[in-house]
This record gives C-alpha cells, structure tokens and sequence, in this order.
C-alpha cells in the first residue's frame, strides 16, 4: 500500500511521505497540528486513496481505553435474567465488540482512526500500549483471545491539549501539520472552491492571513472556518472591494462571526478599527 495524495485533499511531500513511512513501519501515525488543519481529514482521505474502510473512534474526556476493546452490558444481561430470557446462560452474549474488535477482526485491512486521543484521561494511551503493539487483546469474561487478522493502518489525531507519555510516543511514527502558507492555502481554496474569481481570493487570503498575525489573537482562524467564510462571502456575493481597508490588521471583515469565535477578539477587532479611524483626524 502506498499512499500518493488524493484530489480532495492538498497533502505535502511530507505528510506523504509520513502516511508511507508509518505503512512501512506498521506503526501508529500521531499527527499533530492546530484544530483546522486537516488532521481528521487525512485519515478520510487515505481510506479512500487506498480503497479502504474506515472506522472511526472519537475521544472524549470521558473515554476510557476499555471502550475501544469491548463493554460488557451488565444492565441487559441483568434485565434477561428477570425476564428469564434463556441468552443470560452465555455471557458472550452481552460482551458489545469496540472499534478496536472491529478494526481487529475485519476481513480486509482498515484505516482506524483514533481521534484527538489528548482529550481523555492522561493514562488513556498508556493503557492502549500492549493492543496497539502487539494488535491483540484478551476478552476476560469469555476467555477468548481477539487478534487482528490484518494490521489496521491506525491514525492518532491530537491538538496538544496535554503531553502524551514517552512509552505511547515510542509506538508511533509523528508528524506535525504546519499551518499552511499561501500558496499551499490557495491550492486548498481550489480543491473546495475551483471556480472562486481571483480577485475575492486575493483579497480573502490577505485579510484571513493579516488577521492571523494580530498580536493578541486569542484564537486564531483555522483553514476550516477561512473555507466557511468564503462560502459565506459567496453565499451573499460580498465583492473583493468591501474587503479591501489600508491596514487589514484593523478591518473588521464582513460575516467575521466564522473567522472571529469569541467576544475578546471581535473587542480588539473593535478597538484596533477605532483607533484607526481616530488616527487621521488628530493627524490633521
């Protein structure tokens, strides 16, 4: 298997590169970047590139490792019982398989993505350590053992939220999604935008990038929420010119709500703009 790019996504060298290495290897592929660059995206593309199913497990704070193996229902097995339902004799009967099982047991190989794994409990990638290693895990309520019939290519998603352990970190091949640059951020707009006139990208791209340099930024904007805004700059045919301002570093852009996501930005966005505008006049 090897993984050359796919039309609905601008993936670099690099990451190529990282998605062939981790095939190569059999190792997990930990991919970091800020929210909004692609990162959930990747595992999507590369199941299709390569004509593979996907299975996807998203991380809450309030997941535990043991879910993505198997729950046993206690409650069901409980409520048979009262109804004298005869399924209570075998207990494999309650045992509910986890994505893990699925990816494990599947007749063909998968993509299995583990997405944004530094949102739950710090011991959580620890305790995936023995089933990601050795791609097997004991079912001990039936004494069975469940071993992947094909190495899953697996993909670990993370935004930094907190530092994984060293031991989960020697497992996996990394790499880091850099902020894309302008020309890498024009060639994303036309995967998603092919037909956007020139001018409305030149204009969007210099506004969304000067933005991204306002010092105070507490959030600053992703690829994700530039390709809403310029559905929405679309949507309500905002011409290039109302985007234009001498220092776009205090314009406060039309339809900012999906560049700008909390009060203290649109704040600074405001008081930046007001004293723009009172510059001129004490100039004179």
């Amino acid at each position: 298997m090897r993984f050359d790019g796919s039309p609905g996504y601008v993936a670099t060298d690099d990451l190529k590169l990282a998605v062939n290495a981790a095939i190569a290897l059999g190792r997990p592929l930990l991919i970091k970047g800020e929210p909004g660059t692609g990162k959930t995206r990747l595992a999507e593309e590369v199941a299709a590139g390569l004509g593979l199913p996907l299975l996807e497990w998203h991380i809450k704070s309030t997941t535990r490792a043991q879910q993505g193996l198997y729950e046993y229902d206690a409650v069901s097995r409980l409520r048979d019982s009262q109804l004298g339902d005869p399924r209570v004799q075998d207990i494999a009967n309650y045992i509910v398989p986890g994505t893990l099982w699925r990816a494990f047991t599947s007749e063909t190989p998968v993509v299995l993505l583990i997405d944004e794994i530094d949102k739950a409990d710090i011991e959580f990638p620890n305790d995936l350590l023995r089933e990601l290693d050795r791609m097997e895990f004991q079912v001990y309520e039936t004494r069975t053992l469940v071993r992947a019939r094909h190495r899953p290519l697996v993909f670990i998603t993370s935004n930094n939220e907190k530092e994984l352990p060293d031991a989960f970190l020697r497992r996996c091949f990394f790499h880091y999604i850099r902020f894309p640059d302008r020309d890498q951020m024009e060639a994303i707009v036309a995967v998603h935008f092919p037909g956007l006139k020139q001018a409305l990208l030149r204009e969007a791209l210099e506004t969304f990038f000067a933005i991204r340099e306002v010092p105070g930024l507490r959030k600053k904007p992703t690829t994700s929420e530039l390709l809403d805004w310029l559905k929405l700059l679309l949507a309500e045919d905002i011409p290039p010119e109302a985007l234009r301002a001498d220092d776009r570093r205090t314009l406060i852009p039309p339809l900012h709500g999906a560049l700008l996501k909390n009060e203290q930005d649109v704040h600074l966005f405001e008081r930046l703009a007001f004293m723009s505008r009172r510059s001129p006049a004490r100039d004179g």
